[in-house]
Formats: structure tokens, C-alpha cells, sequence
């Protein structure tokens, strides 16, 4: 069997095993939230629906807390970074 023939029979697989969920009354301003938030992450409404309650449900908030912060400390690498010590003394000194 031909690797596209197997995948093919995976998504097949997938499609069978997975539910459907329908949600009824959804206010227009969290919708117009959740289109503009699919649309930034290039992805679907339904896609991006999943994906919350995805990341809502996981199991392991641990692992999403380290995945955060490793963005964070990405996003502010080669800054200049205050030591908290600092802030705090600062903070003590102005009272």
C-alpha cells in the first residue's frame, strides 16, 4: 500500500472517531473574537475553536506554562533586565 493510500486511511479513521460539537448561542461579539483570533494564528474558526478547548482541557498546565515562558524569554532576549531585588529596594526607598 502507497504511503498517501495509508494516510488517507488514517484521516478516514480520524473523521470516524471524532464527535461533533455544536454550540448554540454564542454571543456575535465572541464570535467576531474567535474569527479574528483564527484569522492572526492562520487557522479556521473551527480550527481555532478546537485549539482552545484543546489548550482549555489539557491535562499538563505545567507544560503550557514552560512553553510560555520559553516564548517570553525569547521575546525579551538581548534586553537589559532589572533584577527584582532592584524593583523591590526601589518600591521600599519611594515610601
Amino acid at each position: 500500500m502507497t504511503p498517501m493510500a495509508l494516510r488517507a486511511i488514517k484521516m478516514i479513521a480520524m473523521e470516524v472517531a471524532m464527535g461533533n460539537l455544536l454550540v448554540r448561542d454564542v454571543p456575535d461579539d465572541l464570535v467576531v473574537q474567535l474569527k479574528e483570533r483564527a484569522r492572526a494564528n492562520g487557522r479556521s474558526a473551527e480550527a481555532e475553536h478546537r485549539e482552545i478547548l484543546r489548550l482549555a482541557l489539557s491535562e499538563d498546565d505545567g507544560a503550557r506554562f514552560e512553553e510560555l515562558a520559553a516564548q517570553l524569554r525569547a521575546l525579551t532576549a538581548g534586553r537589559r533586565q532589572t533584577p527584582a531585588e532592584d524593583l523591590l529596594r526601589e518600591m521600599r526607598d519611594e515610601r
